[in-house]
């Protein structure tokens, strides 16, 4: 059969208009909205949440402040209604954490603990587990050893290691300041991390908006993830946030729920589906 020849104008037409009917969530360097929050939403929330959402979080472990983990056991649903993930551990905090060798050995079963919980809620390996640092900040010896060892023991399993991790810029003494996942990443060596950086400063935030920024405008070239807004607001960083609701949350659309959001160049950042 002799070949159908396609004027060149014509492909290209033909290409654009793939692009087009593919839709902005397929599109070429695209950014994909999720949201996270501590306490499980609720299966009756789920319809309405996936209508602006592509991916939550999900705890392995009992989240901050929190006495219970009530996403135990949802990852069937969720992903049944189409959602992608960030799977969490909670971390230790610097008081916890001693000697650096003392918090090696703790950031070492708690690695072995995060991949357990992981595969007993049914995600694959490979998955990205992300470490919950709540504290901002230059790590100290004893924190980046737990950090260190809590990775080495996940990527031994075959999980991938990441971490939620401050992505403002903290001062310190003599002038000096830090970010908290730079930190992290210059003094990482080998060890290939996935970060998930939360600021939500106005700018680089967009604030309370569901239009998802790309992970890279967040500052750090590097983010995977870009956690842009929390609830309630603090006033310490997103005070130039106009966006909030009159609480200083920002809300799911058609729920009660206040969220916080986030940004990823991946509807599933984990690859936990």
């Amino acid at each position: 059969m002799i070949p159908l020849l396609v004027p060149a104008r014509l492909l290209l037409l033909i290409a654009l208009l793939s692009v087009a009917a593919a839709g902005p969530e397929n599109a070429p360097n695209s950014a994909y909205l999720g949201f996270d929050r501590n306490q499980y939403p609720g299966d009756e929330q789920l319809d309405a949440l996936r209508r602006t959402f592509r991916f939550t979080s999900y705890w392995l472990n009992n989240p901050p402040g929190e006495k219970s983990n009530t996403w135990q056991g949802k990852r069937p649903l969720l992903r049944s209604q189409g959602f992608g993930f960030v799977v969490l551990f909670n971390g230790r905090v610097s008081k916890e954490l001693k000697t650096p060798a003392d918090a090696s050995a703790l950031g070492a079963s708690d690695g072995d603990l995060a991949v357990k919980a992981a595969a007993a809620e049914g995600f694959p390996q490979r998955t990205a587990i992300f470490l919950d640092l709540e504290e901002g900040g230059r790590l100290l010896r004893p924190q980046r050893a737990y950090v260190h060892a809590w990775g080495d023991a996940v990527r031994k399993a075959g999980f991938r290691a990441g971490v939620y991790c401050s992505g403002l810029r903290s001062r310190e003494g003599h002038g000096e300041t830090v970010i908290t996942a730079e930190d992290i990443r210059q003094h990482a060596g080998s060890r290939e991390i996935v970060y998930w950086v939360a600021n939500d400063a106005c700018p680089p935030s967009p604030g309370c908006a569901l239009s998802p920024p790309r992970p890279r405008q967040s500052g750090l070239p590097f983010a995977s993830v870009w956690q842009f807004a929390q609830s309630p607001r603090r006033p310490q960083f997103a005070s130039a946030c106009a966006n909030y609701a009159r609480d200083k949350n920002c809300y799911a659309p058609g729920t009660a729920l206040f969220v916080d959001l986030d940004a990823a160049e991946s509807p599933d950042p984990s690859l936990g589906r």
